[in-house]
């Protein structure tokens, strides 16, 4: 399976903005679904941003609408994460992969429907 790879991140202040990339690591389909994930010390991963490349449908998290967007680079099968008036809540390691989410339903809460894991990107925003 290939992992896709996260890159992009860096330390903000507050109010701040990123735009994280991630990709593939090899050849793959540009197909199903692909979630971005973040993971704070001590915490749970939890989805951020859930991507149906087949259904041309995204979905955020409550906490990040209207800040955050996705774009979908298909010819390179990319995508970026637009992160803007950042929080220090937003802080964590940033990942992507595809997935095989069980509908919509609560998919940010569910880690092992997606992988293999590739590199994260760290986000760090101060307060």
């Amino acid at each position: 399976q290939v992992q896709f790879m996260a890159s992009g991140g860096g330390a903000v202040q507050t109010g701040g903005s990123l735009t994280l990339s991630c990709s593939a690591s090899g050849e793959s389909e540009n197909s199903g679904c692909v979630g971005w994930f973040r993971q704070s010390p001590g915490k749970k991963r939890e989805g951020v941003v859930l991507i149906d490349r087949d259904a041309h449908s995204t979905a955020y998290i409550e906490p990040v609408k209207g800040r955050f967007w996705n774009t979908e680079e298909n010819v390179r099968n990319t995508r970026y994460l637009q992160m803007n008036n950042l929080k220090p809540e937003d802080g964590g390691k940033y990942y992507c992969a595809t997935g095989k989410p069980d509908g919509w339903g609560g998919w940010w809460t569910k880690p092992d429907d997606f992988g293999p894991w590739g590199r994260g990107t760290q986000v760090t925003v101060a307060s």
